[in-house]
């Protein structure tokens, strides 16, 4: 059995392994489900790859779940009546920023292209730093999905 060393200050660097889960909570699930699975291509868990504890929710039209490539998974879990985003899309979340995807630098121009001719709202970009590429836009809730790229060696 591992066991983590106690310490002051906290869980010592790489006690946690990765991000498992990252849920949101999404007015209109339907316009989510076509972002995340559509537009950005990810993978929309169905059958026997819907976690048990998710099934009976998946089954009644209140939540969703996408994978992407590195395994992290995406909960959408519907809430109605979840206030509207707000008309200034640029109005901050005061406890979350952005959720990052990384994408081959090869690919990202094509992204690009793919996210402007879906309408989808940009935030801020394509930008390039001198350590890659990016651009933000906004899913349905106005959530700030940035998706980046390392830059070409």
């Amino acid at each position: 059995m591992l066991s983590v060393e106690k310490s002051t200050i906290g869980l010592p660097p790489g006690t946690l392994r990765r991000v498992h889960h990252i849920a949101l909570n999404v007015q209109d699930i339907q316009a989510s489900r076509h972002f995340y699975g559509n537009i950005l291509g990810l993978h929309e868990l169905s059958g026997d790859e819907i976690p048990t504890t998710l099934r009976e929710l998946v089954a009644a039209g209140k939540v969703s779940n996408f994978v992407t490539p590195d395994g992290t998974i995406i909960d959408l879990f519907s809430e109605p009546e979840l206030a509207p985003p707000a008309p200034a899309p640029k109005r901050a979340f005061t406890r979350a920023n952005h959720l990052a995807f990384d994408i081959d630098p090869q690919l990202f121009d094509s992204a690009v292209e793919i996210l402007l001719e879906n309408k989808v709202p940009i935030a801020h970009g394509p930008v390039s730093r001198p350590t890659g590429r990016g651009i933000y836009v906004y899913d349905p809730d106005s959530f700030i999905i940035e998706i980046r790229c390392d830059r070409l060696s």
